[in-house]
């Protein structure tokens, strides 16, 4: 039987970095998808500040940002935010398709060691105190035993269904409708959410030549199954925004829903739920492709550490305690949002007084920041006014000279800065498992999404996945013995 560290059940988004993640540590990976091959389908649209960010820190973001278009704004239910003020070196939204994200992806995860095996569905699983052994089908049917198992399949997740976790929330009362097509009279000026009738429509262009047309019905639900032709969609298109542009040669067509789901555990033993195969939603502030690609790297660095730095198992738990409530606001603001883009006197009325909300700063801030994944916050035992949120990205300077808190986060190992140019309190027993740099903040305060300026602290424990694990004001500060014990492992 063939033996492996980690299964990985799905390779969009999710799957591939969660495989990078575990590569860069050192951890053995068995990334497997059901179908025959990439589709290419051109999926989400974008990504988010936070993610631009933690693909940053991978190196990952340089390769993305010429292949797509930079728009400093965003939308709550389609009425705009203005993300160009946000406290982040990326404030605004890349307009990326998601098959151009894969294709780096796969690219990065295969240079790591991780290939994809296509046409390998997961066939069953079957897991004790020591692994999990798991099936896979396809053509070339094999068995694999494994510490770990993580189901990043989608929504319809053979892995949560074979694990038994219930996914609950709410059926859909609308629809939307995708087509990636050329125009030959396309308007002037790409636009989002026109609301018009029954519905409303958008058209962004993504690439000379070609746009997506999206037209979301709010008196119509399809089933799943229903397949969507060209000719249905340019009738539906039609008569919710008055025109077709002169739509044809489409390349890709398809439909969703807003049903909302949300599986009731994460992890289930050695088993774990990531991406739409843990939640779904629809698609409202472009937020899905950003909330599993962070669910990847939030579980990367906790599975590497448990298997090769010695870490305690009661940190993979951490995984469902913070992702989950995550998850639960993006199915809530989504819901909103819809609610939003409905149509009716009542449903105007609403968005009048929205939009004279959202004129104000600390309103626009709030939807804006939580959209874009800036504003989160992790439970910690700190109560620094940054422990839990993730690092400003800030210009510091060091021994060897002028750089910046991203690059000295290295995959996989927790940091340590000392930012009063002086070493911290010795930590001896975790020694070998942390980095301590030591270095000097260049401004004497740090701007903090949805918190405003701080001082600059003169310690932090930073994990690996960017987020404050510890900070303090003074380098003697009581707790970094206990957040170490808790994020990286028992003092050796």
């Amino acid at each position: 039987m063939e033996t492996t560290e980690v299964v990985i059940a799905g390779a969009g988004p999710t799957g591939l970095m969660l495989a990078a993640e575990l590569r860069r540590c050192g951890v053995e990976v068995v990334l497997v998808d059901g179908l025959a091959a990439r589709t290419g389908e051109s999926r989400a649209g974008g990504i988010h500040a936070r993610t631009m960010e933690v693909l940053g820190q991978r190196g990952l973001l340089d390769r993305l940002l010429p292949q797509g278009r930079i728009i400093q704004a965003g939308h709550f239910g389609g009425l705009p935010l203005d993300f160009s003020d946000f406290d982040t070196r990326h404030p605004y939204m890349l307009a990326v398709l998601q098959s151009v994200i894969e294709r780096e992806l796969d690219t990065h995860a295969t240079e790591l060691g991780a290939p994809t095996h296509w046409a390998s569905p997961i066939a069953g699983f079957r897991q004790d105190r020591t692994g999990v052994e798991v099936e896979i089908g396809g053509p070339n049917p094999r068995r694999v035993r494994a510490d770990y198992l993580v189901g990043c399949d989608g929504g319809r997740s053979t892995v949560r269904k074979l694990a038994g976790v219930a996914f609950t929330g709410t059926d859909a009362t609308a629809t939307g409708m995708i087509a990636d097509v050329e125009l030959s009279n396309p308007p002037a000026q790409p636009f989002f959410a026109h609301r018009s009738g029954a519905g409303d429509f958008s058209v962004v262009q993504f690439e000379p030549g070609w746009y997506r047309l999206v037209v979301q019905r709010h008196d119509l639900v399809l089933d799943r199954s229903t397949e969507l032709t060209f000719d249905a969609f340019r009738a539906n298109f039609a008569e919710i925004a008055g025109t077709d542009f002169g739509m044809h040669t489409p390349r890709w067509v398809t439909h969703y829903g807003d049903a909302a789901r949300h599986a009731e555990q994460y992890r289930l033993g050695r088993v774990f739920l990531a991406g739409d195969a843990a939640h779904i939603h629809y698609p409202a502030g472009g937020q899905g492709q950003n909330l599993g690609i962070q669910d990847a790297v939030n579980l990367g660095w906790k599975l590497a550490a448990v298997l090769h730095a010695g870490a305690s198992e009661e940190l993979l738990d951490t995984y469902e305690t913070e992702r989950h409530p995550i998850a639960a606001r993006v199915l809530h603001n989504t819901r909103a949002q819809t609610a939003l883009m409905r149509s009716g006197p009542h449903t105007d009325a609403l968005r009048d007084i929205l939009s004279d909300l959202i004129d104000m700063d600390a309103v626009r801030q709030r939807l804006g920041l939580m959209i874009t994944g800036l504003d989160i916050r992790y439970d910690t035992t700190c109560d620094h006014p940054l422990a839990g949120r993730r690092i400003p990205d800030a210009d510091l300077g060091t021994a060897d000279g002028d750089t910046r808190v991203s690059r000295l986060l290295p995959v996989g190992r927790s940091v340590l800065l000392a930012l009063n140019g002086t070493d911290v309190a010795p930590v001896p027993g975790w020694a070998d498992r942390i980095d301590v740099v030591c270095a000097r903040g260049q401004a004497g305060t740090w701007a903090v999404p949805g918190v405003g300026d701080i001082r600059t602290p003169s310690a932090v424990l930073v994990r690996p996945d960017g987020y404050v694990a510890w900070a303090a004001d003074e380098p003697t500060a009581p707790g970094l013995a206990e957040a170490l014990t808790v994020w990286v492992g028992a003092e050796a």
